[in-house]
């Protein structure tokens, strides 16, 4: 008789089978944020340590290197902050993650919330229902982010917190379109956090990218940013830093040269940045 670690580990590599190639791509950072926490550095997340704990990610080396550890746990250390403060300005808000994936936001931003909705295609919500509970305050949604009538029934709000952590480069320039535009006209207050290639950043992926080991073969790139957020109804646009002097400050002395070229230089941030935006 099988014990339930076994029943889990089978149940994980069904998941995996039944994956698009994009909804894969979730190992990544689910690998890095579990990595980074069980040092102590960056990231407090007991969830990713859990998860990664029941079964083997055997992802290739690109993908479980220290520096993208440390990359990915920066950029989810900024959404939480992020989410938190927009959380205490606008308590009343409704909190929308698209394309959550396997992530423990909703678990490690710790201020209240009126209403949480995780949301991602329905193989991954399947599987995340056997590690997170819902609640009168938090709910999953099987949702495609390129499906308008998705978009269009989320629940009514006056005011909306909308994640988009590793959506935006799966999304050509017209389902991109589509989806932030739905979402502005939908919610009468809106702040969005989005992260984006540009388009030197897709093609370069083509060569070089972890995502290409779990099958992805395009992405996109956008460098009109400031058009696209103008054409989708948004008034209000800021860049933000993904590796923060605090949190590159938490690496070994050794490390922070290293990570500061790879990936805090004029160079990364000429394949890819991070923007907040509202209305």
């Amino acid at each position: 008789m099988r014990n339930a670690s076994d029943q889990v580990l089978e149940g994980m590599r069904q998941f995996d089978t039944l994956l698009s190639a994009e909804s894969r791509t979730l190992y990544i950072p689910l690998l890095g944020k579990a990595s980074t926490s069980k040092q102590g550095i960056i990231l407090d997340d007991k969830k990713a340590e859990e998860i990664c704990d029941l079964f083997d990610l055997s992802l290739p080396a690109s993908s479980r290197s220290k520096w993208l550890s440390y990359y990915m746990a920066m950029r989810a250390k900024v959404f939480d902050d992020w989410v938190s403060d927009q959380l205490r300005r606008f308590p009343e808000a409704l909190v929308v993650q698209i394309g959550c994936g396997l992530d423990s936001r909703c678990l490690r931003v710790a201020e209240q919330r009126r209403k949480w909705i995780d949301c991602d295609l329905a193989g991954v919500i399947q599987e995340r229902r056997r590690f997170y509970d819902e609640s009168d305050t938090y709910s999953l949604r099987v949702l495609d982010a390129t499906e308008p009538d998705d978009l269009l029934g989320l629940p009514v709000s006056d005011c909306a917190i909308v994640a988009l952590e590793g959506l935006s480069m799966y999304l050509n320039q017209n389902e991109l379109t589509m989806l932030l535009s739905i979402m502005r006209e939908k919610y009468p207050s809106i702040r969005v956090l989005m992260d984006i290639y540009t388009k030197f950043g897709a093609r370069a992926s083509r060569i070089k990218n972890p995502v290409k080991d779990v099958g992805v073969d395009r992405v996109y790139g956008v460098d009109d940013i400031d058009v696209l957020v103008k054409k989708t109804g948004y008034g209000e646009l800021k860049e933000v830093s993904m590796t923060p002097a605090k949190l590159v400050n938490e690496l070994k002395t050794p490390d922070r040269q290293m990570f500061a070229v790879l990936f805090s230089g004029k160079f990364a941030r000429s394949a890819y940045r991070l923007y907040e935006f509202g209305s």
